[in-house]
């Protein structure tokens, strides 16, 4: 997270000399000129996206750990505006993805359990898994409002985007891989791996705000969701959050 961070505050210091090479470079006439087609231009059609995930308003009774993290893919339809072609919008599909790591507890899944509910379960004294975690995958369309410094070549220009995008889940399931005993031993093998798959449990639709900040093909970006991963009653009212790293370009 440090280091997500830390790359954050250069980026921003970065593109902050870059924007202003990028308006001197690009002059009022040519900005406007009929000779340019902006509808063929590159301009973040495809977006690739990983790093950080965290939960917001978790129990302290979860305990999250490591590096869990998120990977995203997208294609986009870029439409410039025709007043100023500075300024975009742009709509697009991909698929979305979030894996939550949990320190020596089980997230029990299964539909029949007696509480109907999602059940998280501290197993730091017993037997537990060396490595567990919780995968969520959705199909998304998210849209942006775009800004590039120097709409003729985006693809060596400060930018920054709004948006937001809306998810149908499509996969959720828990993860636990070795099996070890109170003292840190193997049960079974280092190969071991169980994994339970249910989506009842959470809400089918993902909406999330999201930004993103860049120079070039490479860009800092962040989401917040906006709905529970939960649905009511059904586990606790977390709302996940991330920040990473995007290449973007074509």
């Amino acid at each position: 997270m440090r280091q997500l961070t830390a790359l954050f505050l250069l980026l921003v210091c970065a593109t902050a000399f870059g924007q202003q090479k990028d308006s001197a470079q690009v002059s009022k006439k040519e900005l406007y000129s009929k000779k340019f087609d902006f509808k063929n231009r590159a301009n973040d059609h495809f977006m690739l996206q990983f790093g950080y995930d965290g939960w917001v308003s978790k129990p302290d009774s979860i305990n999250v750990t490591g590096f869990s993290r998120h990977f995203n893919a997208y294609v986009f339809i870029d439409k410039p505006f025709k007043t100023d072609p500075r300024w975009s919008a742009a709509i697009g599909a991909g698929v979305g993805s979030s894996n939550i790591f949990f320190d020596k507890m089980s997230v029990r899944l299964a539909a029949n359990n007696q509480q109907q509910q999602v059940v998280f379960k501290d197993l730091a004294d017993t037997n537990h898994f060396r490595k567990f975690k919780l995968t969520n995958v959705w199909l998304e369309a998210p849209i942006e409002l775009r800004f590039a410094a120097n709409p003729l070549n985006t693809n060596k220009s400060f930018k920054v985007a709004l948006g937001a995008k809306v998810g149908l889940m499509v996969s959720g399931y828990t993860k636990g891989r070795d099996f070890r005993n109170s003292d840190g031993q193997s049960i079974y093998s280092n190969k071991y791996i169980l994994k339970e798959k249910d989506r009842s449990f959470f809400n089918s639709t993902r909406l999330a705000a999201t930004f993103r900040v860049a120079y070039g093909i490479f860009g800092i970006h962040g989401a917040y969701q906006i709905l529970n991963l939960f649905r009511e009653s059904s586990g606790p009212p977390v709302r996940p959050w991330s920040i990473g790293i995007t290449i973007s370009g074509l």
